[in-house]
């Protein structure tokens, strides 16, 4: 497949200059070059990981580059191979692994540095909801985890004691989620106009991707584009339009307010605003700096007429890619595996997890920090963890293999929110969601085929 391939859904955009440093460093030591979108204290991180891998080894030296968010980092790693100078490493977020994938030969999959320098990575030494994601049909490990995180119930517990409910008992199901927002609308919420019982961020994430996973529901067709360009969306299930209704009669009846989209929900819990915020497990680290009332963490409720014993949840985050370039010598990518396989360490994985709250995407690393008691001393920490790690993967929760699933996740935002609206039916709105996406679906099968 040709590099060109990698300009799907980016051809409208302006692309500066690009210079990627060259391979040659000081005394000797092969050079590699990591861009990132970590900004803030998570920018600060991978700065150290950076350090201590160079303070670590003698025979590489590592450049970490932010390079801006997730959409721009990946946007100019797709410049920069065009133009024959990518990166070695790129930081991609997860609905970009489609993309990559359809990469062809501009990447080097995981399992293909393995392949070629030996290197001592072992999928199986990842939670299988993480490896999953980022793996081809048959296991085989197309890019290397590093920041996962996964959908969680934040709540108030004061707001909890406040309405009569159980601080130390969250709702586990949606029969039991709709009484208890109710009993937080009358008792709590009431108090002020700016108070609501319930918010969701990511919406299309949580409460349609990540629903359908839990409940072993598909989102698409061909395992959920796992084993195929060719996928169809079938996100306008009975199950999933149900659900949508739910939401729909919950924010008629100002138990549930939708807030926005993606993260822009995110402080309407940890400013206190709101009893319950569905959010990212990566969101702790804010609402610990932020939050000035007694909280605690949750698993998504389920609807036992559908699943009797949930499934995982699904991950969000990114993964590490490796690129490849023109007269790229066998000890770049050999420096490349090499760092991957540092960041794949224990002691590493379980560090990077405790500093950012991002989950540890090994078995190892999760084990080491509950032996270390972290656990122990940040009680919910683990929520995450026992999230994605409850139930069976199956194919239908192992993540999502589609192009350009941002452009389908704003298809179904502009869906949804006719229907809040009042504009349509929950049906209509999924429906619509499904005939447009599958729009987009279609483009991107016919140039990734090229």
């Amino acid at each position: 497949m040709k590099r060109r391939t990698m300009l799907a859904g980016a051809a409208a955009l302006a692309v500066a200059p690009i210079v990627v440093p060259g391979a040659r460093a000081q005394a000797g030591k092969t050079k590699i070059v990591f861009w990132h979108a970590m900004s803030g204290a998570n920018g600060d991180e991978i700065n150290r990981i950076a350090r201590d891998f160079n303070a670590a080894q003698s025979a590489v030296e590592l450049e970490a580059v932010f390079k801006g968010s997730y959409p721009e980092t990946q946007v100019a790693a797709i410049a920069a191979s065009r133009a024959g100078q990518a990166p070695h490493i790129v930081q991609v977020f997860e609905v970009g692994t489609g993309t990559m994938l359809a990469a062809g030969p501009a990447v080097k999959q995981v399992w293909q540095l393995v392949q070629d320098t030996d290197a001592k990575i072992d999928p199986k030494s990842y939670l299988p909801a993480v490896r999953g994601y980022y793996s081809l049909a048959d296991g085989r490990m197309a890019s290397m985890p590093l920041n996962s995180s996964t959908p969680v119930m934040w709540y108030n517990k004061d707001a909890f004691v406040t309405a009569g409910l159980d601080p130390e008992k969250p709702p586990q199901t949606w029969e039991e989620f709709v009484p208890a927002v109710q009993a937080l609308k009358a008792k709590w919420a009431s108090k002020s106009q700016d108070l609501v019982a319930s918010t969701s961020a990511w919406l299309t994430w949580i409460q349609f991707e990540t629903y359908s996973a839990i409940h072993n529901l598909p989102f698409a067709t061909k395992a959920d584009g796992f084993e195929g360009l060719d996928a169809e969306l079938k996100v306008n299930g009975p199950a999933q339009v149900k659900h949508l209704q739910r939401l729909l009669d919950m924010s008629k009846e100002g138990t549930f307010k939708y807030t926005g989209r993606d993260g822009t929900p995110d402080p309407v819990f940890y400013t206190g605003q709101a009893a319950i915020g569905f959010g990212s497990s990566s969101g702790r680290a804010d609402i610990v700096r932020n939050a000035k009332f007694n909280w605690a963490a949750a698993v998504l409720p389920y609807d036992p007429e559908i699943i009797k014993s949930p499934n995982n949840s699904i991950i969000g985050g990114a993964s590490l890619w490796a690129m490849t370039a023109p007269k790229r010598t066998p000890a770049e990518y050999k420096g490349v595996a090499s760092f991957l396989e540092f960041i794949g360490r224990p002691d590493m994985d379980a560090l990077y997890h405790q500093d950012t709250g991002y989950v540890p995407v090994t078995l190892a690393g999760y084990e080491l920090s509950r032996k270390q008691g972290y656990y122990d001393k940040n009680p919910g920490a683990d929520i995450a963890i026992k999230s994605l790690t409850r139930g069976t993967v199956t194919v239908n929760s192992k993540g999502l293999r589609l192009g350009r699933l941002p452009e389908i996740r704003n298809i179904m935002y502009e869906e949804i929110e006719k229907a809040l609206q009042g504009q349509q039916g929950a049906k209509q709105a999924l429906d619509n969601s499904v005939a447009r996406g599958n729009v987009v679906l279609r483009a991107f099968e016919k140039t990734a085929k090229g």
